[in-house]
């Protein structure tokens, strides 16, 4: 029975050293070097970024159809309401025209209010892109 014990104890030896060097980990520093410039960018780049994301606004669509249509219903659009100004977008097959760009759904639905008196079939979205 004496050997069996021996070769425990050697075992449990081995196996303490083996999981005592594993168990000690590395500690270290990182120093990143950069322009200081670098934070100012990033920030204006954001502040772009979020100016110019239509998914946080909303849009309303007044028309959609042939090309024709859409100069039309852009001259009518601009001479009823000239402080919402339109633009055309190509979407296959149809010319679009969206006005406004509104933060809110309430200030989109206000305007949508007026703008129903003269584009009954206009409605509010929030584009893709």
């Amino acid at each position: 029975m004496k050997p069996l014990n021996l070769k425990n104890k050697f075992l449990s030896l081995i196996c303490f050293v083996l999981l005592s060097t594993y168990s000690f980990s590395q500690q270290g520093n990182v120093a990143i070097n950069q322009d200081k410039h670098i934070t100012v960018l990033l920030d204006l780049k954001k502040e772009l970024n979020k100016d110019e994301t239509s998914s946080e606004r909303y849009k309303i669509q007044v028309y959609s159809g042939n090309r024709a249509g859409a100069y039309s219903a852009q001259e009518e659009f601009t001479s009823a309401f000239g402080s919402w100004h339109p633009s055309m977008q190509y979407e296959t097959p149809n010319f679009k025209i969206w006005a406004g760009n509104f933060r809110t759904r309430l200030e989109a639905d206000r305007a949508l209010k007026k703008i129903k008196t003269k584009f009954p079939h206009a409605f509010i979205f929030k584009p893709k892109k």
